[in-house]
């Protein structure tokens, strides 16, 4: 199989996936709103999602390690393009609900299948970097999303959904015409016949890398809850500000995957990449504290993104090499954890800036440091075990 065409073409897929989905993150507050949702009934909206990613993505994991990542694939993008159309069409809270159930249930596919086939396709060696380029699709996406979403807001509200639809068609498409399965019908058989349990998948020392890669996602999503009120306070920065401001911060994490990772990981090893990763986050976060002005907001959550960027694809790629119990069920599990910090992560963050407007940034820095002592300790059981890349 040609790994680089196939890395190339699941770049193009959860670019245009993120951008979907990002297109429409500035204008459901509106839609929702315009329908009759109130401040609580959006959260839940929002938190919906996320909590049917929770559940759902280690079985779409698992099912991939039995019957192939292509499929799966084509199913989460095809289910995607049915939410967005569903959410075109609500017109009441309730069809709004269950467009976001469905597109949670089926997107909860799409992550943790394609970083699978990317440990499927590549060498340990070069793993890292592949994992890299996926996040950094994803970070571009996100970037160009609400821009297009915004723009096109501008008519019609309906109309980013029914774009969001359309570009999740066209990506299924793509995945239908060009991709090729990634594993073969011997692995596929010899998966089926494992059955390993969930509760395997999180025995041993990797345990601890899903932990660590929770309290990473719950610094993050803390953050983005709550940066927006933060820099209209210290520095009085507004919405067009800010959106400046994340695709700085989007623009430097992408390039940070893209290419930084795979060559760090490659020369130093993952662990050391993972360690780094969280001691810059750490000291965005004690920046952040000191923000006055857009000039400084922009460096300092930027040095926090690229601290941010190096961790992810990192955790993932040690996790595909170090874990027993299948890619898809791996990267499953991973992306569970992460939906389990985004759930937590927004209302602790909101908790904390009512408290005190800084709070959310000290918690950044005391979790970043739990996540590195929790790195530590997965080294020492893990020498126990199996050689570590520290």
């Amino acid at each position: 199989m040609n790994t680089k065409k196939s890395l190339s073409i699941l770049f193009a897929v959860m670019f245009l996936v993120m951008v979907g989905f990002g297109i429409i993150i500035p204008v459901m507050p509106f839609y929702a709103e315009q329908i009759g949702a109130s401040p609580t009934q959006l959260g839940l909206l929002m938190a919906v999602y996320s909590l049917m990613q929770l559940i759902f993505a280690p079985m779409w994991g698992r099912i991939s390690d039995r019957i192939g990542r292509r499929p799966i694939i084509m199913v989460g993008i095809f289910g995607l393009a049915l939410s967005f159309f569903l959410m075109a069409f609500s017109s009441t809270l309730w069809m709004l609900f269950a467009a976001r159930i469905v597109g949670g249930f089926f997107s909860s596919a799409n992550m943790p299948t394609v970083m699978a086939y990317v440990a499927d396709v590549t060498s340990e060696e070069d793993r890292g970097k592949g994992m890299g380029i996926i996040g950094a699709s994803v970070g571009l996406g996100f970037i160009f999303g609400p821009a297009i979403g915004g723009i096109f807001s501008q008519g019609s509200l309906q109309t980013p959904f029914l774009l969001a639809g359309t570009s999740a068609l066209l990506t299924f498409f793509i995945v239908m015409l060009f991709l090729k399965e990634s594993l073969t019908l011997e692995q596929r058989s010899s998966q089926s016949k494992k059955r390993v349990s969930l509760l395997k998948g999180l025995q041993g020392p990797v345990s601890t890398l899903y932990i660590l890669q929770l309290f990473v996602s719950l610094s993050l999503s803390g953050l983005e809850a709550t940066f927006a009120y933060f820099a209209f306070e210290r520095a009085n920065l507004g919405s067009v500000e800010l959106g400046y401001i994340f695709m700085i911060m989007g623009f430097a994490g992408a390039l940070v995957q893209g290419g930084l990772v795979g060559r760090l990981t490659k020369k130093y090893g993952e662990g050391k990449v993972i360690q780094l990763g969280i001691i810059i986050s750490m000291i965005g976060f004690s920046l952040i504290l000191l923000t006055d002005s857009f000039i400084t907001a922009a460096i300092y959550l930027t040095i926090f993104g690229v601290g941010n960027g190096f961790i992810r694809p990192s955790v993932s790629s040690l996790l595909t090499k170090r874990s027993t119990t299948g890619h898809g069920s791996t990267t499953g599990l991973l992306s569970s954890f992460d939906s389990l910090g985004r759930i937590i992560g927004p209302p602790l963050g909101g908790i904390l800036y009512s408290v005190s407007i800084g709070l959310p940034y000290i918690s950044g820095v005391i979790l970043s440091l739990i996540a590195f002592l929790l790195y530590q300790v997965y080294h020492q059981k893990s020498k126990n075990s199996i050689p570590s890349t520290y």
